[in-house]
């Protein structure tokens, strides 16, 4: 596949294309800037960071928020405690956010990995760590092509210390979403963790040192898939950050308050600020990439060149190929609306699953034997049944035969469960006749809350019994 995905043809010279002084070098040194796109990822990423970091830390009714207790099989989110039986729901949110994710690209291309893609946000993050340690985008590049000596190693040092501290307490969290986190962070800090929990916070750790600090783009570029199949979604009215052509060109130097058309000149000045603050390294005049994340580093670089300049805005920002073609962007489309009424009927269809979502489950699973003759000289078939309190409240449960006229059940009838409580009942049933209508019949059990009776699950299974008697 191409690295280039087509968006609009555009003829430039080459001599006239830059690569910036920091691919030369070997690396992505970006440049620092400000505007308003870089205030937006800054607000999304703020919420990312509180939403991940904080949750884990709360508490709800005695126990944390958030859980995905694996022990016990069953995750915990506030007042809600989910078992494997609901994980078909969870099965419906990822189509959704798929879904989602399908129709954001649709709309405004790759908006999502500029603001929102924990890649990318953890990138950022550790860019700043560069920045804070190294110095901005020249002293970066000095400092990589100095001689190693006592500052470049105490710059280096620091900056890893710090991207180290950042994947360990990434890890921490992650790892705590799965094993409760404040006794976790207790027996790590105090040295005293091992095991499994020890390794994959260490395996997180490094997972997100190296991708966020060495990798970064090479993640976004070749071990992402959403950039290779993204531009399938796109039409000629999807948004996209694109360089205006009929406006830029032909690029050059002028003096600030001089008329570039009376020297043949379009609005691009060339500075090249518009490669220098890409965190994957391209040139956006060069048309849309595979390798462009949607960030708008650039429209913020270029339109901080352009008002400095006395020009309009806009040079390089979020354009449709129709309005880069001098025609409109249509906002309502076919394909647009189709994901939209897809998400309402499936976000709709979830909502309405989570209310009518059975508060008790049972399953029944038949003893092995076929059957058995019990002291009345009656055939018994024996069952287990596994039932589980959904709720957050101790519930008293009664049991019961649905439709089973000829058969009596024998065993607890009535029992309580406490807050979340699995608990695991043997019972057997009697047929009652003396000779049997078949040698297999259908059984219908139903358990019900005895204060909530809309409360209930039934499960079925099967009556065996001998058929010559």
């Amino acid at each position: 596949m191409s690295d280039r995905i087509p968006f609009r043809v555009i003829e430039i010279d080459p001599a006239a294309s830059h690569k910036s002084k920091s691919q030369s070098t070997g690396g992505i040194h970006t440049r620092s800037f400000s505007g308003f796109y870089r205030n937006l990822r800054i607000v999304f990423a703020g919420a990312l960071f509180v939403l991940f970091f904080g949750t884990a830390w709360l508490q709800w009714n005695g126990r944390q928020a958030v859980l995905w207790d694996l022990a016990d099989s069953k995750f915990h989110i506030f007042g809600a405690t989910f078992w494997p039986q609901d994980f078909i729901l969870l099965s419906a949110l990822l189509i959704i956010c798929a879904f989602g994710l399908f129709a954001i690209t649709v709309f405004a291309g790759r908006v999502w990995c500029g603001y929102s893609c924990p890649q990318s946000t953890w990138t950022w993050l550790f860019m700043w760590c560069e920045k804070v340690t190294e110095g901005d985008r020249n002293q970066r590049i000095k400092l990589a092509a100095a001689p190693w000596g006592v500052e470049k190693i105490a710059r280096r040092s620091l900056k890893h210390t710090l991207w180290l501290a950042i994947g360990l307490v990434t890890g921490l969290t992650f790892v705590g979403y799965f094993t409760p986190i404040r006794p976790l962070a207790a027996e790590l800090f105090s040295f005293e963790l091992g095991g499994v929990a020890l390794f994959w916070i260490l395996f997180f750790t490094a997972a997100t040192y190296l991708n966020a600090g060495w990798l970064r783009e090479a993640v976004c570029m070749h071990m992402c898939p959403y950039a290779r199949f993204q531009s399938v979604m796109f039409d000629k009215d999807t948004l996209a950050v694109a360089y205006d052509p009929s406006r830029g060109e032909a690029r050059g130097p002028r003096k600030k308050g001089s008329d570039p058309r009376n020297q043949g000149l379009g609005d691009c000045i060339d500075c090249t600020l518009c490669v220098q603050v890409c965190p994957t390294g391209i040139d956006i005049r060069d048309g849309l990439q595979m390798a462009c994340i949607g960030c708008a580093a650039c429209i913020d670089a270029c339109d901080g060149v352009m008002d400095k300049m006395g020009y309009a805005r806009g040079l390089i920002g979020y354009k449709s190929e129709h309005s880069l073609q001098g025609g409109k962007t249509h906002w309502l489309r076919p394909r647009l609306l189709g994901y939209a009424a897809a998400l309402t009927v499936m976000i709709g269809a979830l909502v309405l699953a989570l209310q009518l979502r059975p508060m008790v489950s049972m399953d029944v699973i038949k003893d092995r034997g076929l059957f058995r003759e019990n002291a009345l000289g009656q055939i018994e078939n024996i069952y287990l049944l596994k039932i589980i309190n959904k709720t957050q409240e101790p519930q008293h449960y009664r049991l019961r035969l649905v439709d089973a006229e000829g058969f009596e059940l024998h065993g607890r009838t009535e029992f309580t469960l406490a807050a979340g409580e699995m608990s695991e009942l043997p019972v057997s049933v009697a047929m009652l006749a003396e000779r049997p209508s078949s040698s297999s019949q259908s059984l219908t059990f139903e358990i019900q809350d005895s204060d909530q009776p809309g409360v209930r699950s039934t499960a079925n299974s099967r009556f065996v019994a001998p058929m010559n008697r």
